[in-house]
């Protein structure tokens, strides 16, 4: 088949083994997709970045929920780093902990949100968010303290008008609430079965497999 979809892809719990760490079984049917392919995620934006060079693929990625994406040697950026900043001064202040240690690996290349440790005290979390007109996303991996408006769907609009194709000529393959804005808007979306119940609802189809099996079955799906 030629006429396969482009894709968005997550990457926690979609392109990963259950207890962690990238599937390797994921790089070949990644690697050899015959349309353009974006990487999706919360993570910060030079994870994703690596990620499409260590599997050799062209560097399309969104990252950080939204706020940053590249496409065609572009980079494109929505959030606000100093919103988030001044909120998370003020959690800090109130006795919250990121709850990532000293060094902080998590937010250190970080450019538009804030990751939280699920550990940290969450309804301080979000008082402190709607206090400074941010939202909490909860994506099973962290608390993702961002602006309302900035969402992974969203910058798959500017990506795809760059890549020359509608959102809607997108499948989607994710596992969590902050994949909902991006099922939301393509044409076709799957939901390994250890996906969150928002991502289960959203999803055109529920997949018997978990994490990365999962995510092959629906690369599997598209190509039948």
């Amino acid at each position: 088949m030629t006429d396969a979809p482009p894709l968005v892809l997550d990457i926690d719990g979609t392109l990963t083994r259950p207890e962690g760490g990238i599937d390797p079984r994921v790089f070949e049917p990644v690697r050899e997709w015959p349309a353009p392919v974006v990487l999706a995620t919360g993570k910060a934006f030079p994870y994703p970045v690596s990620l499409c060079t260590f599997m050799a693929i062209e560097e399309r990625v969104i990252a950080e929920n939204g706020g940053i994406a590249h496409v065609n040697d572009e980079v494109l950026v929505h959030g606000d780093r100093e919103r988030t900043t001044a909120a998370v001064e003020a959690f800090q202040a109130a006795g919250g902990d990121l709850g990532w240690g000293d060094v902080d690996l998590v937010n250190r290349w970080r450019e538009t949100e804030v990751a939280v440790t699920l550990d940290a005290d969450e309804a301080l979390l979000r008082e402190v968010a709607a206090e400074h007109d941010l939202e909490v996303v909860d994506t099973g991996y962290a608390f993702h303290l961002k602006q309302p408006d900035m969402s992974k769907g969203l910058m798959l609009e500017r990506v795809a008008d760059r890549l020359g194709y509608e959102p809607a000529a997108f499948a989607a393959v994710g596992d969590s609430e902050n994949d909902v804005s991006t099922f939301e808007r393509v044409g076709r979306s799957f939901a390994p079965s250890n996906a969150d119940d928002r991502a289960l609802a959203a999803a055109d189809v529920t997949l018997d497999g978990a994490h990365a099996d999962g995510t092959l079955d629906a690369l599997a799906r598209l190509r039948a």
